[in-house]
């Protein structure tokens, strides 16, 4: 039987009902923003950052969660005395500011959350030291301060075994003009930047394919690629604003871009006017997702709306600015290429991949 994200324990369906809800009552307090010179800008509620409007500028705040990856990394450490404390951390703030930067955003400074059960989590020197260096980089990775933190212990919520990761950043847009507002057209193409593996979305699904291993996370997954399964999951995330930077020096207008995370390639519709993104250039599957496939089963269907599938950041753009925007990915180090097109068909809202004969359309994504 094919295994899906739902068998995993998590359900979308109660997630965005619950999202919704949260954005519709916060509409309501948006009219505070004028006592401190700021407004709401019309289009911002259901986006990845949430965006105010001054006079001359933009403020973007974001708070994000890690997700259940350190968990990986403790049974690792558990098993090997092998320490990925490090990349959890640059994961965490890789989450928080690739979402910041979607709407253009600078960060200027990242906070930590680091909850735990029982503050003995801290005495392993190594571990602690390890996710502090982490977390740092990801912050110089990113061109932002580490502000500062909150690390509450709190006993019989959090398993005293565990941590739990999250933070939150702010940003800013100046001059406005750099924004990144959803001008998305016809024609537009779609450039991918490669992600480095699963990054933070569908790690319960597979921490439970861990669980049916014989050797868990030491299994080597194969397909030409020397790693354990462990070791590919452990792979720090990437961090794409220094691409968007890039973009903006060079003058490069981006009309959307997407950090692709949790809904898989679904959220490559994450606009709400409706286009069908056509994607007739997927690539080869990487090495680690085929043996997450294999090793589930998980069917081709349920990987591309779990999984990033090898892609962590789009970007749509006018035909005109393709190869200014591919200079700039290779500028910031990253590997992109053109992966499709933007359609209008009428109303309809897809994610279409014909090569593979995959289509995802709107009631898939439900976060508005």
């Amino acid at each position: 039987m094919s295994l899906s994200y739902e068998s995993s324990g998590v359900r979308y369906d109660q997630l965005d009902a619950f999202k919704r809800a949260c954005q519709q009552a916060a509409r309501g307090t948006a009219n505070e923003l004028a006592a401190h010179g700021y407004a709401e800008p019309a289009t911002t509620r259901g986006e990845s950052a949430y965006l105010i409007e001054g006079k001359d500028h933009f403020l973007a705040h974001v708070e994000e969660g890690l997700g259940t990856k350190n968990l990986v990394a403790d049974a690792v450490y558990a098993a090997s005395g092998r320490n990925f404390y490090r990349e959890i951390a640059i994961d965490t703030v890789a989450t928080i500011v690739n979402d910041l930067i979607t709407c253009g955003a600078r960060p200027i400074s990242v906070a930590m959350h680091a909850a735990v059960g029982d503050s003995g989590w801290f005495a392993d020197a190594p571990r602690m030291q390890a996710l502090v260096d982490g977390w740092a980089e990801g912050c110089h990775r990113a061109g932002a301060v580490w502000g500062g933190g909150e690390t509450p212990t709190l006993k019989s919520i959090v398993n005293p075994d565990t941590i739990v990761l999250a933070g939150s950043a702010i940003g800013k847009i100046e001059p406005k003009s750099q924004r990144i507002t959803g001008e998305v057209k016809a024609g537009d193409a779609i450039i991918f930047l490669a992600s480095t593996g699963v990054q933070t979305n569908g790690l319960s699904l597979c921490r439970l394919i861990a669980d049916k291993l014989p050797q868990k996370y030491a299994t080597p997954i194969g397909h030409g690629d020397n790693r354990t399964y462990g070791e590919a999951l452990l792979a720090a995330s990437a961090i794409y604003v220094d691409f968007v930077v890039k973009c903006q020096q060079a003058g490069v207008k981006l009309n959307y871009v997407a950090h692709v995370t949790g809904h898989g390639w679904r959220k490559l519709m994450r606009l709400e006017e409706p286009f069908v993104y056509e994607i007739t250039e997927p690539r080869a599957i990487p090495a680690l997702f085929k043996f997450l496939m294999e090793a589930g089963p998980i069917d081709l269907r349920e990987a591309y709306a779990t999984f990033n599938m090898g892609v962590g950041f789009a970007a749509y753009v006018p035909p005109s600015a393709v190869e200014a925007t591919l200079a700039a990915a290779k500028a910031a180090g990253h590997e992109a290429w053109v992966a499709g097109t933007v359609k209008k068909e009428g109303g309809r809202k897809a994610v279409t991949i014909p090569s593979l004969g995959l289509a995802y359309e709107a009631d898939t994504l439900q976060v508005r």
